[in-house]
This record gives C-alpha cells, sequence and structure tokens, in this order.
C-alpha cells in the first residue's frame, strides 16, 4: 500500500538533491510532510521551517489526511505534557507510530 496519494506526491516530499541535506533548504523541494502530524504543505523558503498546510494533492486532486497536529498537542496534553519541545516526550510521538499503533 502507498503511503501517500499518487506517486507525483510522493516524489515531491523526497529529497534527492546532493547539495542539501534538509528539504527546508532545497530550494527544489516545494511540499513537506510531517509524518507525525500527518500533514502536507507547501513549504515557505525563507530561511525557517514554515509551510502552509494544503488540504489536496496539486497533481492527482485527491483530499490528503486531515492534520493530526491538534490531535498529537491533545494527547500529549492528557500524559501530562504541557510543552513537548521542551520535554523528553515517548519516542512514539517523534513519528507517526503514536497515532498508527491505536
Amino acid at each position: 500500500m502507498n503511503k501517500h496519494c499518487c506517486r507525483d506526491m510522493e516524489d515531491a516530499i523526497t529529497l534527492d538533491c546532493d547539495q542539501h541535506i534538509d528539504v527546508l533548504e532545497c530550494p527544489d523541494v516545494l511540499v513537506s510532510y510531517i509524518p507525525k502530524f500527518d500533514e502536507y504543505g507547501l513549504i515557505i523558503h525563507d530561511g525557517g521551517s514554515s509551510s502552509l498546510e494544503i488540504r489536496f494533492c496539486p497533481w492527482c486532486g485527491s483530499k490528503l489526511p486531515e492534520s493530526k497536529r491538534e490531535a498529537w498537542f491533545g494527547r500529549l496534553e492528557e500524559l501530562g505534557f504541557d510543552d513537548p519541545s521542551e520535554q523528553n516526550i515517548p519516542e512514539e510521538f517523534e513519528s507517526d507510530a503514536w497515532y498508527r499503533n491505536t
């Protein structure tokens, strides 16, 4: 089973560059995918890590999954983590494992 909606999306979020090690640094990568939030976005190449969430695939038109960002923060809050960027959160929350294993 493919993780993403189409091959074009898979290619778009894959870094294939010998000059950059991070998708946010490579001007050829325009779409980001954040597994822990199951979230797609258009990268804002301004030197930061911002992206603009997208809800439909620009290539095949498929509806993309709803972002799990709020659920991620909510679940961590339920577990007693009020500042996940500063706390040692469970490893499963660093990837998509937290929602795939439920």
